[in-house]
């Protein structure tokens, strides 16, 4: 028996050595980051945009292979079951990391127990629009309008995440009205400038052109400061809704149990790709934010996410699954 516990502990010793040793000399191979969106879209031009920069620092190519599929499920649980090297990563939005786990409680990971946080990636805000045919020119306007009106206060978005973001618009102003789902913010837009929805809470990229166009006319965000694209369109805190503010996210992510010296590499290596001027400037491009943070931060935040928007899930009954 204690032959059988001796040798036991060699093995157990063995493999912590191993695990620090290969931390060590982290990265001694390519580094793969996971995209649960199709090439070209925004979360995928995020990973490219610090893959190139990481690559030419680490010495080591890191790749970026896009595994599209159930909104991005599929992506995300790969890379939940993937070796915890710190040589498979996920770009995760807070869509995967947050939304779809309060909605479908059948998925087969966690985002707390199965992940390992290294940091926020992008953030960018939301924009509360309407139709112009409304003649609504103000957030004041807006509710009024939806109070006197309920039957033809139809709010609208493509995914999760602009459903909870109207949700928590319409729970905070005390107002009510019929959500229509749209497959993306293009057709969302398309909807609103053909009067067929009244208002909507659309990402910045896609719709800044239709709102410089009048297309679309833009009345809040929801981030704490004014938008640099938008600067004469006032917060939602400066009209009286600071319960309304709030900026959505992508995140790199590593397998749940990476070494933390591992994670820390990565964690100082993505801070430092993120504070690089170029890369500040190809994502203010693209109508995101910069966004560095520690482990821990991200941690925090997903967490505090988690609460947050489960809150707004219950009240508001939103009860659709991811597929």
């Amino acid at each position: 028996m204690i032959s059988i516990l001796k040798s036991a502990l060699s093995i157990i010793c063995l493999s912590a050595l191993t695990v620090a040793v290969n931390a060590q000399d982290f990265p001694n191979k390519s580094i793969k980051i996971v995209v649960g969106q199709g090439a070209g879209g925004g979360i995928d031009t995020l990973a490219r945009i610090i893959s190139q920069k990481m690559s030419v620092d680490m010495g080591q190519a890191v790749v970026i292979e896009n595994k599209t599929g159930a909104g991005g499920i599929i992506a995300t649980e790969y890379v939940a079951k993937a070796p915890a090297d710190g040589y498979t990563l996920l770009m995760g939005p807070i869509g995967n990391m947050v939304f779809t786990p309060i909605l479908n409680k059948q998925l087969r990971y966690s985002t707390t127990k199965d992940f390992a946080p290294i940091s926020t990636v992008a953030t960018f805000p939301l924009i509360a629009v309407v139709t112009p045919s409304s003649n609504i020119k103000s957030i004041a306007e807006l509710v009024a309008f939806m109070k006197a009106n309920p039957n033809k206060s139809n709010y609208g978005g493509s995914g999760p995440a602009f459903q909870f973001a109207s949700e928590l618009f319409r729970i905070k102003t005390n107002t009510s009205g019929e959500f229509i789902q749209y497959k993306s913010t293009s057709e969302t837009i398309t909807a609103l400038i053909s009067g067929d929805l009244l208002t909507s809470m659309v990402d910045s990229g896609p719709a800044i052109a239709s709102i410089n166009s009048g297309a679309i006319r833009a009345l809040a965000v929801s981030s704490p400061t004014r938008m640099a694209a938008l600067p004469n369109v006032p917060t939602m805190a400066e009209l009286g809704l600071p319960d309304v503010e709030f900026r959505f996210w992508a995140a790199l992510f590593a397998p749940a149990g990476t070494p933390p010296n591992v994670v820390k590499i990565l964690e100082n290596e993505i801070n430092r790709v993120l504070k690089m001027p170029d890369v500040i400037n190809l994502m203010a491009n693209n109508q995101v934010t910069a966004s560095p943070s520690t482990s821990d931060e991200l941690s925090k935040l997903v967490a505090s996410d988690l609460q947050r928007w489960g809150q707004v899930a219950e009240k508001s009954k939103i009860n659709g699954a991811q597929p």
